[in-house]
């Protein structure tokens, strides 16, 4: 949840930082070109008066006297001005011929923004603001202001300036608000992976005991104490959940047992009236055969279903064990019976591996198990014993050479009472494999099924190497 939650919060998070850093930039921008377009202003203002006071009114060129002295001091401060600061600045007539310009030769060209300033300034108005300069434009700032004499316009001054500063100034500036944003980024998704880890704590801590539950540990609950509201009120519910199905189960599994109990002692007197009532019969009768076939294997479902309840109500009582000697001792064990059905029963594996079990409740388990493989295993065929360690775990398989089980079937295998239409004339109830089930997963082991090519079927079981 954390990889879908994490990226909606940084987009969020990101959209946020360019609304604000957008305009900002652009705020920024026309703040430094501000700057520079009044200076330009008071620039222009100040060649201006100096044209007025030179008495500027014909394009020709400054003559003796007092005026001339005027317009060459002009034309002077207009070369300085340009020399030292790179900036084109000039004296035009009305006409926008060149009466004194710096450097020598510029021409006012007759279109563009430059025109359009000069039109303004002949207008006697200011000229208008130039266009907004960005870093990736190569334009020029240009400024125009009226020469006014005698209440009329008689020339221009204009000033065109190069933006390179400007545009570098600019690029500084962004650059600060790309790495002042990339600092809030970095903060923001910090926060952003404190905050997921601390709505989704309670939500991974609900996962892992509806997992605990799901696999038999009933008594798996959640602190309702940090997260969200919402969260915490969940988890309370979930408690009140867990509780619920632990009593009702509960229940049922003392319904199980006592029932199971109540009606052992009743078939077992009906079986002894069976026996007492086939002496007066003759012997081998079929019906008191059948009768009596039918009341064991219902004292065996009986004696399952009280098996089940106990295990699935057992704790449990995991302890450091050698899961490899209570395997061979199984083998050892089964050998007999493997022999006399012609079954070749092996063992693979180390002679020693440790890990985390209750040893009763694992050899009964495997018992069922061994039980089950040898029962579908045909002649002449193998049941294979291995154990393996396989990282924090002990894993024991019982691979036999029986018939198998579909891909549907292996989904309903352990189910109670559940047994394949395949072998139904094959004596069991059905329940042997779900309590192997419940002995395991009280001691923290599982129990999976897998089919075992090229035929019949590999049970697993993973015994934790530590405990915890």
């Amino acid at each position: 949840m954390r990889a879908r939650l994490l990226p909606l919060l940084i987009v969020l998070m990101a959209g946020i930082l360019m609304t604000l850093g957008l305009p900002l930039a652009a705020g920024m921008a026309a703040v430094r070109q501000q700057h520079v377009v009044v200076d330009r202003i008071d620039d222009t203002a100040r060649f201006a008066a100096l044209a007025q006071f030179a008495g500027y009114r014909t394009p020709e060129p400054p003559q003796g006297g007092e005026s001339g002295d005027r317009q060459l001091s002009l034309q002077h401060e207009l070369a300085r001005y340009e020399k030292l600061y790179g900036i084109r600045a000039g004296v035009f007539s009305r006409e926008g011929k060149p009466l004194t310009v710096a450097p020598a030769g510029w021409v006012l060209p007759r279109s563009g923004e430059s025109w359009a300033a000069f039109q303004d300034a002949l207008a006697g108005r200011r000229s208008r603001d130039p266009g907004q300069i960005w870093p990736w434009r190569h334009d020029r700032l240009t400024v125009a202001s009226p020469v006014i004499r005698d209440s009329d316009v008689v020339a221009v001054v204009v000033t065109d300036s190069p933006t390179g500063r400007l545009r570098s100034l600019i690029l500084r500036d962004w650059l600060l608000i790309v790495a002042g944003e990339t600092a809030a980024m970095l903060v923001a998704v910090a926060a952003a992976f404190r905050l997921t880890g601390w709505v989704l704590k309670p939500v991974r801590t609900l996962d892992a005991a509806a997992h605990d539950i799901a696999t038999g540990r009933m008594k798996s609950r959640v602190v309702a104490d940090s997260g969200p509201p919402e969260l915490r009120r969940l988890a309370r519910s979930f408690n009140e959940m867990a509780d619920n199905v632990e009593d009702v189960l509960e229940q049922q599994r003392a319904f199980v047992a006592d029932a199971s109990h109540q009606l052992r002692n009743p078939l077992s007197a009906l079986l002894l009236r069976i026996d007492l009532l086939a002496l007066d019969l003759p012997e081998g009768h079929g019906e008191v055969t059948s009768v009596r076939a039918e009341g064991k294997r219902l004292a065996r479902v009986l004696d399952d279903l009280l098996d089940l309840a106990l295990a699935e109500h057992d704790p449990g009582d995991s302890q450091l064990t050698d899961i490899a000697e209570i395997v061979t001792d199984r083998v050892g064990a089964w050998s007999p019976v493997a022999d006399r059905e012609k079954i070749a029963l092996t063992y693979r594996g180390p002679a020693a591996a440790t890990g985390w079990a209750d040893p009763v409740a694992l050899s009964s388990a495997l018992d069922a198990i061994v039980d089950n493989a040898l029962k579908f295993t045909p002649e002449n065929a193998r049941v294979e014993v291995t154990v393996a360690v396989s990282g924090d775990r002990v894993d024991i398989t019982v691979a036999d050479g029986g018939p198998g089980l579909t891909e549907e079937e292996l989904t309903r295998v352990g189910d109670r009472f559940w047994r394949s239409s395949r072998h139904q004339n094959v004596s069991g109830s059905g329940l042997g494999l779900s309590i192997s089930r419940a002995l395991l997963a009280a001691g923290g082991a599982t129990l999976a099924y897998e089919p075992n090519r090229p035929t019949g079927l590999r049970a697993t079981i993973a015994v934790p190497r530590h405990g915890g």
